[in-house]
């Protein structure tokens, strides 16, 4: 029988419980995340590790050992090294375009399928890679892999889940992102102390684990309503799967609405002309926007080379090792955090209060550095620990902000005649701005050097101002009747018009 917690269908919401069946499905589904987290922390962990960087990266590991002229900041700059890192980004890119096709017409399940199996092959290549080319191309099929899974797994979640813990359930995929990362960066440090100088292997190759675990249980899956809807004109089927993961017979308003959503949305031949139409405007911009500033955050500093960055503060590779890993388990209790709060105190409230607490400690990491650390040397143990300290108050504030709502607002906020082909623009510009950001950073540090953190700074003041001024409140809201938010926010109503008034939204 099912159990869990019941939704009033007051104030705009359905009838229906929080399932266990629900939380299963989207704790699989969620595996999604937990690739995507293991791919960014191995990553950053390997290309640290002086045994990879000797086979594949000579030039650096020379710089690194020996150069005693190039300046802290310049050690690590490398075409090639980064190329390893971002060319993931680049096939995601291509694929989550690909995977939106795929979602719309065969359903969110086969691309979740589709992105564990791709995950899979590239895992057993790069851990087997013999030259620069295997890890490149191993890359490309994790890329692959990727973009199907961040197409398909958030909507996935937001669909599945009952609109009152909506926010909670979708936020499990960066938790589960967290989840990855950290698993990546204990192995990253367990590998490092293997003496023979294969550890890298083991790290690249265990990406398997998580992939596999995808790969499995997206066979199990059931399919969301939405989906079953939008591909097939029997809707009883619909209405026994919304009946079964609600946990209550009463379903037909909600039903109805879906129903009334996918009318229109076959109506539909061309989501991705359709979406740029006035009236899917402010989805358009949070679409491109919202992705855009979770990757100028400067997380990607943190998240693909934190051992990097330790290292050019003087901690050894043991210690940079550590460090990642202490990061890690901040980023992943933050976010848990997230998940129990946002849906009580909304998405604009953990952005804004995430947003603060990145500026602050991100500046004071930038005076910290410019003061005490040169082009030659490192910081004294003390300073070390400090820019530790605050780097780990940066990634708290990202874990419970940018990080989990980077991906629930996207998911959660366009209609489904658009909503495949919205999140495929989200999930694009996600990686086109990653890719970016890490094929460029390494540049950027050894340019930039301290004035890196005050860039990336100035970024996170704007989209802090951005979300205070444009980002309506989603909390509560039926994922079909997302529209309304729009015509009652200050700046949005005059962009895309107005409902009849008993269309309003109701206070939760």
């Amino acid at each position: 029988m099912a159990v869990g917690l019941a939704i009033s269908s007051a104030g705009g919401q359905y009838s229906g419980k929080m399932t266990p069946f629900v939380l299963l499905s989207c704790m699989v589904a969620a595996t999604g995340g937990v690739i995507f987290g293991y791919d960014i922390g191995i990553s950053g962990g390997v290309t640290s590790m002086e045994p990879f960087l000797k086979k594949f990266f000579p030039e650096v590991y020379t710089r690194m050992k020996s150069d005693m002229k190039i300046s802290n900041y310049c050690k690590f700059d490398s075409e090639l090294l980064t190329s390893f890192t971002s060319s993931l980004y680049i096939a995601g890119l291509l694929a989550s375009l690909f995977a939106s096709s795929v979602t719309r017409a065969y359903g969110r399940k086969p691309s979740i399928l589709a992105g564990g199996a791709a995950f899979l092959a590239g895992s057993a290549l790069n851990g087997a890679a013999l030259n620069i080319y295997m890890l490149i191309l191993g890359r490309i099929l994790l890329g692959v892999g990727v973009g199907f899974a961040n197409q398909a797994v958030p909507l996935y979640l937001s669909e599945m889940a009952p609109a009152k813990h909506r926010g909670a359930i979708n936020n499990g995929f960066q938790f589960s992102v967290g989840i990855g990362a950290l698993s990546a960066n204990l192995i990253n440090y367990g590998t490092e102390k293997i003496k023979a100088g294969w550890g890298w292997r083991i790290s690249l190759a265990m990406a398997a684990v998580p992939a596999s675990m995808l790969t499995l249980g997206a066979f199990f899956l059931p399919e969301t309503p939405n989906s079953l809807i939008q591909r097939s004109t029997d809707h009883q089927r619909a209405k026994q799967m919304l009946q079964h993961i609600r946990g209550v017979d009463d379903v037909e308003a909600e039903l109805d609405d879906l129903i009334k959503a996918n009318n229109v949305s076959r109506t539909i031949k061309h989501p991705f002309k359709k979406i740029l139409k006035r009236k899917y405007r402010p989805q358009l911009v949070m679409a491109i926007a919202i992705p855009f500033f979770q990757q100028v955050t400067g997380i990607n500093v943190i998240a693909f080379y934190a051992p990097i960055l330790f290292r050019t503060i003087g901690l050894g590779e043991s210690a940079s090792l550590l460090s990642a890993v202490m990061t890690g388990v901040v980023g992943t209790i933050s976010t848990f955090i997230s998940m129990l709060i946002v849906d009580k105190f909304g998405r604009r409230a953990l952005f804004m209060v995430g947003g603060i607490q990145m500026l602050v400690s991100q500046i004071m990491v930038g005076g910290v550095m410019a003061a005490q650390l040169g082009d030659h040397g490192g910081v004294s143990k003390g300073y070390a620990y400090l820019v530790l300290v605050l780097i780990g108050i940066y990634v708290a504030g990202f874990g419970w902000s940018w990080g989990p709502l980077g991906w629930l607002v996207p998911s959660e906020i366009f209609p489904l005649e658009i909503r495949s082909a919205g999140q495929s623009i989200n999930v694009v510009v996600n990686f086109l701005f990653t890719f970016i950001v890490a094929q460029t950073f390494l540049a950027m540090l050894c340019h930039l050097k301290s004035g890196i953190f005050f860039f990336f700074g100035g970024w996170v003041m704007v989209m802090t101002v951005f979300v205070y001024l444009f980002l309506p409140e989603t909390k509560n809201v039926p994922i079909e009747k997302m529209e309304m938010v729009w015509v009652e926010h200050w700046f949005w109503r005059r962009i895309v018009g107005d409902f009849s008034k008993d269309a309003k939204i109701e206070a939760p």
